[in-house]
């Protein structure tokens, strides 16, 4: 008897996600597990999906630690948007559909149809606006659900921009006990998960989105200062713009590009002077700060919001590391949904092996 679609596949499609993004908090967090359970539910499920990569995906050893890696295993009929290097080494027989004229680090990325089940090795595209062109390719070909494969420190392709929302993979390999890697992780959902912000923010921002930069406003709700500056070295002329508009009352402050510590500094300096004050990012993959600044800024009186939300699709455990460490699966895995009710929460492989308290717990008969 063929065992029903897991908790996780679930989610995605009764969420009606298109395109998700698998991201991995560290190496070894099992993210390539995470995609390989999610390609498997989608072709015993019948759905046409599409695959690529932000970074390098499926080959046979860790590029900084050279341990053993699982590979990338795709299934007849997918889609797959890749570096055409990458086909000398494909364990799977495929068919060239189509070149892109995208280029990227280890060459054009070309699309090709999987014509049987093996593995394969990915490289995508690297830039944003080249992934959102790959994407709908994809789509062009006829993919029902498009998988964005992460790299390691880049989560831009988790950014509502590319993706209908989030698999995180998390684990043992963050180090520490289980309460340091719910800890990390719980700090990494913070960032990703920024509140939307409301219909009038989002209105007086929108402009200021439509391209790049950051931008002021004041308590009459005029546009005091918008710039299309690099937003990593902008904070010195918002404070300064910031003390030349004083008198208007600064209440909104938004920025569309990455913010490192320098700029979040001058937000918390002008949250400081400025009660009340809203801070507006593109979304929670700009943030490149943890968890106490986020608080420090609270702590100012000031609010942060997303012009777009990142939706969570779901959180997946890893509970070994290849530097020792492991943790027990079933504990790790009460631990990890006792912190996180509202998502669901798998550890991929061990749930495969105790179906029925995973549908108990997250299934189709969960209260």
């Amino acid at each position: 008897m063929a065992r029903p679609p897991s908790p996780l596949w679930q989610r995605l499609r009764a969420a009606g996600m298109h395109t998700v993004a698998v991201m991995g908090m560290a190496k070894n967090t099992g993210k390539t597990v995470a995609l390989n359970h999610l390609l498997a539910q989608a072709a015993a499920d019948d759905v046409a999906v599409g695959l690529t990569s932000i970074g390098r995906d499926g080959e046979e050893r860790d590029a900084v630690f050279n341990f053993p890696k699982p590979p990338v295993s795709v299934w007849p009929g997918t889609v797959v948007a890749t570096a055409r290097s990458t086909l000398q080494r494909a364990k799977v027989r495929h068919k060239l559909i189509d070149a892109t004229g995208i280029q990227s680090p280890m060459g054009e990325i070309v699309l090709v149809k999987v014509l049987d089940a093996g593995d394969m090795e990915v490289a995508g595209a690297s830039r944003s606006h080249d992934q959102q062109r790959v994407i709908a390719l994809l789509r062009q070909c006829g993919a029902q659900v498009t998988f964005l494969d992460g790299a390691l420190g880049r989560s831009q392709h988790a950014s509502p921009a590319l993706a209908d929302g989030v698999v995180l993979a998390t684990g043992a390999a963050l180090g520490g006990g289980v309460a340091d890697v719910l800890r990390k992780t719980r700090e990494k959902l913070a960032l990703l998960g920024v509140p939307q912000a409301d219909a009038a923010t989002s209105a007086r921002c929108a402009g200021l989105f439509d391209g790049t930069g950051v931008a002021l406003w004041g308590r009459a709700d005029e546009p005091l200062f918008s710039a299309p500056i690099a937003t990593l070295n902008a904070g010195a002329e918002l404070l300064a713009q910031a003390d030349a508009h004083a008198d208007a009352g600064i209440t909104t402050v938004a920025c569309t590009g990455a913010v490192g510590r320098a700029l979040w500094r001058a937000f918390e300096t002008l949250a400081t002077h400025h009660p009340g004050l809203t801070v507006v990012v593109a979304d929670g993959t700009r943030l490149f700060i943890d968890r106490a600044d986020l608080a420090a800024l609270a702590a100012r009186g000031a609010r942060l919001v997303a012009l777009r939300p990142i939706r969570i699709a779901g959180i997946t455990l890893n509970p070994f590391s290849p530097l020792g460490g492991h943790f027990d699966a079933a504990a790790f895995t009460t631990a990890a949904r006792a912190a996180w009710p509202q998502h669901v929460v798998t550890d991929v492989l061990w749930d495969t092996d105790h179906p029925s308290e995973m549908e108990l717990t997250h299934g189709p008969f969960a209260a």
